[in-house]
Parts: C-alpha cells; sequence; structure tokens
C-alpha cells in the first residue's frame, strides 16, 4: 500500500510538472525572501478556487475568498524568520522563505510542493531521495489536513520535514506512512477526548453531530465518536456535509435536523465557512442551541462578528494553547515587505484593505475610505483576527530554527556547519529536538507531535458581537478537563441541560432501555446507596452500616439488645429483685418455724428449691445488656440448671406423696420407701441436666450474632444464638420430663392437698413454656423476651404455689392462738366471767386438739400441745398459772 501511494503521488508530480512551466517567483509562491537557507511555507490564505467543477482540473491560479485567520497566520511565520535573522540566532546564517497558497485544494497544494522543491525547472526522480537536495529544506504548514495529507507523502518520499501547526487529523500520527510530518499541536484523538469530557463535565449526554466531509472531519469525527461512547454520551444525529458539492443544500437539511431535534448540544466538526452557512440559517428562525467548535472555528473573529450571532446561543469549544508573540501587534500594524523580499499577499490585502478593488467575504466594507494604501498604525488586523492564535506558527519556526542550529554546530559567533545539507539530516535531528521557548520547554513525541493540550473557549456576548474568552483546560498530562466555572455566565447560574431523559437524583440509579442515555429511575435497593445523579448502578454500603430503599447514604447500624434503662428491662430486674426478696424471705421465715411440722420434713429440699430459683433468677439478669459469649452461656446453664434442681426437689416432693398412697399396708410401704431417697435423686437429675448443658456448650455451642431487625429500621438485634436447637431444645424438654413426671405422680394423689401446689405449679410451667414454642420459633427478635418471660412465669408460679401458701397457713395458726389467749391475760376480767374465760379456754385446748378431761391437769399436759409453738405454749403456760379455772363463787360455797 505505502508504495502504491509513493507510486500515486508520482505520478501526480509528473503530471503536474508537466502541465506547469513557470518560474518560481513568476506564478506559484506568493511570498519569497532570499536567504542561506529556505524554508517553504504552506499557507491557504485563501480558502477556495473559482469555478471548481468535479473531473475538471481546476484553474488553480483562479483562488478566491481571502481568509484573514490563515492571513495572519502566515504573516506570523514571516515575523518569526525575520526576528531570528535580526537576533543572530544562527551567526552568519540568513532564513529566507518562500511562501505558496494552495487554496485550500490538494492539487493545488501538490502544484506547489512541486514547483518549490524543482531543481533547474523541474523535480527529479531518483532511485535513492536521502541524496536530493531541492533548494527548499523544510516545510511550515499546510493549515488544512485535507491539504497536509497528499504533500505529506510527497515530503516522506523526499525526507524533507513539515511542521504543521493547525493539522490535526490523527491519521498524520502514523509514522510509517508519514515518515517526515510533524506537528506543534497534539492529535485530533486528544482533540475529541477533550470534546468528551467538556460534555460529560456539563452532563451532556443527548447531542448532535455535524462533520465535514474531509480528512479533518471524518477523522475527528471517529476518534470523537469512540471517546463520546466511553463518557457515555449519545448522539441524536449524526450528519456529514459535503465540502465541495451542494454544500448550501445540504446546509439547509442539516439546520431543519437541528430544529426539530431534541438535543440541545451540537458539535461542529465544519470549516468557519460551512459554520457561517449554518449559523445563517439558525439566526432566520432564532434557534438557539449551544455549540462545540472544534479548533478549526472557535477562535474565529468571522462568526464572532456576524450579524444576529448573539441569537444562536452559548458556544463552547477548543483551541490549541495560545500566547503573544512579541513585536507581531506592531509588525501588524506597520505591514510591508523587507528591502529585498516580495510579498503578494501583502499588496493584495492592502488593496481589499484600503482600496476595495477585490473585496471579498472575509473584508469589512466599513474600511474602505483610507487612501493611502500604505497607511500606518493600521489596526484593523488586531480586531479581525485573534493574533494569539498565530503562537503556533512561532513555535514551528523555531523548532525548525534550533534542529538547523544544531545539525549546522552553531555557537554564539558562528556556524562551522555547511548550509547545503540533505533533508533527512534535518529530518533527523528535528525528531529529538528539544528546546526552550518564553520559558516553557518543547519537544516531539514517538508520533512527532507536541503533548501539551488545549485551551477551552467560551464565546461571550458583547454587544451585537461576540468574543472569545478562556474557560477552562484540557491537559494532556492529566487526561482530564478543568473549568474556571466563575468565567462561565450561565443563564440563572444554571447549566442548560441536554439530555434524553431526566437526571436520576442521588438514592436512584438509571434504569436504561435501548439508547444507553434514554433511561427511567430506580430507587437503589435496602443496602445500597448513590450519592451523585445518574449513577448506573449503587454502591454497596460498606460493612458496620446499611441504607433503606433510594438512600442517597448509608447510616451505622442502630444495635438493638435488652438495654439496661428500657421499659422491660426496668420491669424484669423489678420482677427480679422482687422474686429475689420473696425467696430470702421465705428462706428465713423457714429457718424461724423450722420446727412446724408443715415445714420440718421438707426444710432441706425448699431450701434446695430457693437455692434453684434464685439461681434461675440470676439468669434472667444475664439476659440483659449488651450480650457476649460468656454472658450467653451463663444464662442458659443458670437456668437450666437452676430450674432442673428446683423441679427435681418437687419430683421428688411428688414421689414421696405418691409412695405414701400407694400401698395401706406398712410393709408393703417400707419396701418402697427405700427408693424414697430425695437427695440421691435430686443430684442424678440435676447431673443429667448438667451433663446436657456441658455437651451443648462443648459441641454446639452458643455465641453472639447481629441480624437485620424485620421490625425497625437501620437496626441490627444483637443476639444470643442457641448454638444448636438441639441442646437448646434436650435442656428444655428435660425439664419438662421432669415437670411432667411431677404433675403426674401428684395428680395421683390429687385427694391429698399436699399435692396441689405441685399440679399448679407444673400446670402453670407447661403453659408457660408450651405458649413459649412457637413465638419462640417464629418471632426470631423477640426470643430474648419470650425466654425471660417463661422463666418468670415458671419461677413465680412455684413461689406462689409451694412457699406463699405455708406462709398464711404458719400466719393464720398462729392469729388464731392470739385470739384464743388474749381474754386470759386480759386484767380486766372478774370472777363473774371466770365461767367465761374457762370455755374459752376449753375451746382453746379444743382446738389444739387437746382431750378435756386432762385440761385439769394443765401444766403437766403442755407438753401434749404438739401443734403449738414454743411462744404459743409459754404463752398458755404462764395465763394457766395465773389464773385456774374455778367454777362460780356460787358453786365453789355450796361445795364447801
Amino acid at each position: 500500500m505505502r508504495s502504491l501511494s509513493c507510486l500515486f503521488v508520482l505520478g501526480v508530480a509528473v503530471m503536474l510538472g508537466l502541465h506547469f512551466h513557470h518560474s518560481v517567483t513568476e506564478s506559484i509562491c506568493g511570498a519569497y525572501a532570499p536567504g542561506d537557507i529556505i524554508i517553504g511555507i504552506l499557507s491557504s490564505v485563501h480558502h477556495d478556487i473559482k469555478d471548481l467543477q468535479p473531473w475538471i482540473l481546476p484553474d488553480t491560479s483562479a483562488c478566491i475568498n481571502f481568509d484573514l485567520v490563515t492571513f495572519v497566520q502566515f504573516l506570523a511565520s514571516i515575523h518569526t524568520i525575520e526576528m531570528i535573522n535580526d537576533s543572530g540566532f544562527l551567526p552568519g546564517i540568513q532564513l529566507g522563505y518562500l511562501m505558496c497558497d494552495p487554496c485550500a485544494h490538494a492539487a493545488k497544494a501538490v502544484q506547489c510542493v512541486l514547483d518549490m522543491l524543482a531543481v533547474n525547472g523541474s523535480l527529479t526522480v531518483l532511485s535513492d531521495f536521502s541524496k536530493f537536495s531541492p533548494p527548499v529544506k523544510a516545510f511550515l504548514g499546510e493549515r488544512y489536513t485535507e491539504t497536509s495529507i497528499p504533500v505529506t507523502k510527497l515530503f516522506s518520499l523526499y525526507k524533507i520535514p513539515q511542521v504543521a501547526c493547525t493539522s490535526s487529523a490523527a491519521a498524520l500520527s502514523d509514522k510509517l506512512r508519514y515518515t517526515s510530518f510533524f506537528r506543534v499541536i497534539p492529535s485530533n484523538i486528544y482533540q475529541a477526548q477533550a470534546l468528551a469530557k467538556l460534555m460529560r463535565h456539563f452532563n451532556w449526554d443527548w447531542i448532535g453531530v455535524v462533520y465535514l466531509d474531509d480528512d479533518y472531519g471524518k477523522g475527528i469525527h471517529e476518534n470523537f465518536v469512540e471517546h463520546a461512547a466511553t463518557e457515555q454520551i449519545c448522539f441524536h444525529f449524526d450528519e456529514m456535509v459535503s465540502n465541495y458539492i451542494d454544500v448550501k443544500q445540504r446546509i439547509k437539511q442539516v439546520a431543519d435536523i437541528i430544529r426539530n431535534s431534541t438535543a440541545k448540544v451540537v458539535v461542529l466538526f465544519l470549516r468557519i465557512q460551512q459554520v457561517e452557512m449554518l449559523f445563517e440559517e439558525m439566526i432566520k428562525t432564532n434557534t438557539s442551541r449551544i455549540w462545540i467548535a472544534s479548533n478549526t472555528w472557535s477562535m474565529a473573529r468571522l462568526l464572532m462578528k456576524m450579524k444576529g450571532i448573539n441569537k444562536v446561543g452559548d458556544i463552547l469549544g477548543t483551541n490549541f494553547i495560545t500566547g503573544k508573540i512579541p513585536g507581531f501587534e506592531d509588525y501588524l500594524q506597520n505591514l510591508r515587505p523587507r528591502p529585498g523580499a516580495r510579498n503578494d499577499l501583502i499588496r493584495e490585502y492592502k488593496q481589499m484593505r484600503f482600496n476595495c478593488s477585490q473585496q471579498s467575504a472575509h473584508t469589512s466594507p466599513v474600511a474602505c475610505n483610507v487612501t493611502d494604501p500604505q497607511e500606518a498604525n493600521d489596526d484593523y488586523l488586531l480586531h479581525a483576527v485573534d493574533v494569539t492564535e498565530a503562537y503556533n506558527q512561532r513555535v514551528a519556526v523555531y523548532a525548525v530554527a534550533h534542529a538547523i542550529k544544531k545539525l549546522l554546530q552553531c555557537n554564539d559567533t558562528a556556524c562551522s556547519g555547511d548550509t547545503s545539507f540533505m533533508p533527512y539530516e534535518l529530518l533527523n535531528i528535528l525528531r529529538k529536538v528539544n528546546f526552550t521557548l518564553n520559558n516553557q520547554t518543547y519537544s516531539f513525541n514517538e508520533n512527532g507531535e507536541f503533548e501539551n493540550g488545549y485551551d477551552v473557549m467560551m464565546w461571550k456576548q458583547n454587544g451585537d458581537e461576540k468574543i472569545s474568552e478562556v474557560v477552562g483546560k484540557f491537559l494532556i498530562i492529566n487526561g482530564d478537563v478543568t473549568i474556571y466555572e466563575h468565567k462561565i455566565p450561565w443563564n440563572n447560574n444554571t447549566v442548560p441541560l441536554s439530555r434524553c431523559s431526566e437526571p436520576c437524583p442521588p438514592g436512584t440509579v438509571k434504569n436504561i432501555s435501548k439508547i444507553s442515555c434514554c433511561y427511567k429511575c430506580a430507587n437503589c435497593s435496602e443496602g445500597y446507596y448513590s450519592n451523585e445523579c445518574d449513577q448506573d448502578t449503587c454502591k454497596q454500603c460498606p460493612e458496620g452500616s446499611w441504607s433503606l430503599p433510594g438512600s442517597r447514604e448509608c447510616q451505622k447500624w442502630n444495635i438493638w439488645f435488652l438495654e439496661w434503662s428500657s421499659a422491660y428491662s426496668i420491669v424484669v430486674m423489678i420482677g427480679t429483685v422482687i422474686g429475689a426478696l420473696l425467696l430470702v424471705f421465705s428462706f428465713i421465715f423457714f429457718i424461724l418455724h423450722r420446727e412446724k411440722p408443715i415445714i420440718k420434713d421438707i426444710l432441706v429440699i425448699s431450701c434446695l428449691m430457693k437455692f434453684g430459683l434464685m439461681v434461675s433468677f440470676g439468669g434472667v439478669i444475664l439476659f440483659l445488656g449488651s450480650p457476649n459469649i460468656h454472658l450467653c452461656k451463663a444464662q442458659q446453664t443458670m437456668y437450666g440448671l437452676g430450674f432442673t434442681l428446683c423441679v427435681s426437689c418437687i419430683l421428688v416432693k411428688a414421689l414421696h406423696i405418691f409412695l405414701e398412697l400407694m400401698s395401706s399396708n406398712p410393709t408393703k410401704q417400707r419396701k418402697l420407701r427405700k427408693f424414697d431417697k430425695p437427695f440421691v435423686i435430686i443430684g442424678i437429675l440435676t447431673a443429667i441436666q448438667a451433663l446436657i448443658c456441658i455437651f451443648w456448650m462443648k459441641f454446639y455451642p452458643v455465641d453472639v450474632e447481629e441480624k437485620q431487625s424485620k421490625t425497625q429500621l437501620l437496626t441490627m438485634n444483637r443476639l444470643c444464638t442457641q448454638g444448636s436447637l438441639y441442646g437448646f431444645g434436650a435442656m428444655h424438654v428435660y425439664i419438662a420430663l421432669l415437670a411432667v413426671l411431677s404433675f403426674g405422680l401428684a395428680f395421683k394423689g390429687r385427694d391429698n392437698d399436699k399435692t396441689d401446689p405441685i399440679v399448679f405449679s407444673m400446670l402453670i410451667h407447661l403453659f408457660a413454656w408450651l405458649c413459649f414454642i412457637p413465638v419462640f420459633i417464629t418471632q426470631y427478635e423477640s426470643r430474648p423476651i419470650v425466654q425471660i418471660s417463661g422463666i418468670m412465669v415458671s419461677n413465680y408460679g412455684v413461689i406462689f404455689c409451694h412457699f406463699t401458701p405455708k406462709w398464711f397457713k404458719i400466719l393464720s395458726e398462729k392469729s388464731n392462738t392470739l385470739k384464743a389467749v388474749k381474754p386470759l391475760i386480759d386484767p380486766q376480767t372478774d370472777d363473774s366471767d371466770s365461767g367465761v374465760i374457762c370455755r374459752t379456754l376449753k375451746e382453746t385446748v379444743s382446738i389444739l386438739s387437746v382431750p378435756q378431761s386432762r385440761f385439769s391437769t394443765a401444766e403437766s399436759e403442755m407438753s401434749e400441745m404438739s401443734n403449738l409453738d414454743s411462744n404459743s405454749l409459754h404463752l398458755l403456760e404462764v395465763s394457766i398459772a395465773s389464773f385456774r379455772c374455778r367454777r362460780p363463787r356460787s358453786l365453789r360455797s355450796r361445795s364447801l
């Protein structure tokens, strides 16, 4: 392919060489200055050719439409060359220049190159082009990629360096095809990236694109499509405009498409001329959009001064980094060729400027009254063109000059090298050149281009016109755009929207349809969040936090457990304290009345029951507060062992009663009583529960887990696990079996009033835990509360059924005794009442089951009153000793 391209270029060169036989200085070249080393300049000061028709060889001498921007860029090159000569940068060496205007046409550009490289009027075809020594050693330009590409292929064939300032097509980075091409700007790849980043910065994802049908337009469009896809930017329309044929008609069609589109942002990869025609159509219908400019027109003063330009809307774009050229403004105000130089383009400009003899579309008719074509201090160009845009021309000239300086081995006084060097020698040095200009260091990368960046420009309203201002930067080194927000005067300080769908606020995510930019907003699910607009996916909450559906941030979990300060915990503590106090009271009461038959035989077992219940109450307290693994083990073990001890004691009592009722035969009863070993049974039954707890805690231990609450938002329940339900179930089933067995034995002897406490206490326990089972299984969060409630009910069931009846029975017996004895110790009792007293005493004795026949010897019979406690007996003894029971006086006198 490369050889075919070379043959094609050579063929065109030969044909044009045969067709044109002109003197260089008389026909093709628009400007010339002699020198020791000649630098060629390709600059399309005219951007069109008259009467251009397809398939017809153009009249390249009839160039029209004078372009002031390109003209100023061309003048910047000349001015820089002259400044280098004046400064002695190359001691003893003068740089000359030879300029040709390709008129933005590829065939004319090739013609220019052929004539400028011609030796003795023709371009020699050689087998070894490395030995070709043309009069022009290096070239500056061309402006347009469309014209740069064909001449670059020719330069690469002859190994002649070409340094461009505006040709930014990405294809020119290919060093295999364009070996000798250099540019002092970045590739369009970066400009496309900068534009995509610019739109992503403002969240514009629904846009339209219009590009030119040439190498530049198609190249940057292709790159832009790739970067737009990376930034998730979608195209509502994507239109191409021809460069030569039916341009106006096509522009009208594109204008209609823009008007009917919902996209509010339009990117234009066009030349100034096409943009001007498009804006004229927009102004006619007052169509306002946000326009994105490529570097080809982002600084066009012609467009800024269009009538009605403010109606088209806001204009943003990118441009190569600009700067001021020292002395250049004075040069433009006093334009004239230097002695010995020729410049037909300056003459043409002055004719248009002052005589209006060749007015073009880029000339202002206001300035046509000046009669002196050599008028000094004419600042028209300073206002018509942004002269800082020509700064890259200066950089390009200095790049070539530094390479020449190194090639010629120049020092501060002289250059020792030969000025008739081969172009390829300069090419090799240019690849490695590294120089500093205005405190900025420049060098070419491996693709022969600079990697500095772009200015982001905005056109601001200035009366009826617009002016451009730098509002941001795009630096290739970091690959991102920086916008100076305070410099952008949006209406109402609000960035306009250009979207297919409304933005998704934080807390939502895009639910994308067929087109990635068209979507509906959906809430983030629970545990996920989005803290920015238009998120593609929701972010998962970090560990230790959670979120509700549709959240824009995560919150730390609220950890729930039975806090000491909660109402339920306070009730539990009060209940536990009351229960413990009742147990302590019962213990003391039973000790004080230990001689009572109702207590005497069961005192030790009752104390064991109280101890078991006290341990069980202690386990309840461990359910409160923030749990840990040790508390979880202790609470289950304490309840299991404590209540097992209590139920074992109850079982022993039930067994004792059952054995008494089994037979009325004393002999058989004595045999059955061999099984009535209460402490052995209690120890064995409690030991079995202890083994269950040991195996449970060893092989399936309890633990602490945090689990999301189903009833409270953003709450994590910190609860004790049961480890294995087998161990947990075995502990409770074992207690239940003991309770059922106790209930069964007691129920057998239900005719005995001693079994009532056992029956009722076990019924209460079994009923409480039967209610506990379904709630425990289904209500995970309520498990500790349910278990505490079950334990409290069971404990209080035992207290109220086993202990309180005995308190009331003992206290009621004491009360009855005091009522009977009180009249005996009343000091107001007289003899007339003695009969009543005796009867009362007899009734009291009858109550105490003492036979009346033996009452006469009350002092000796006191020991028979086994149902009285020591205090009551002592009271009766004192009473009887003080007041003998006598018959009435009347009877006593008779007996006497």
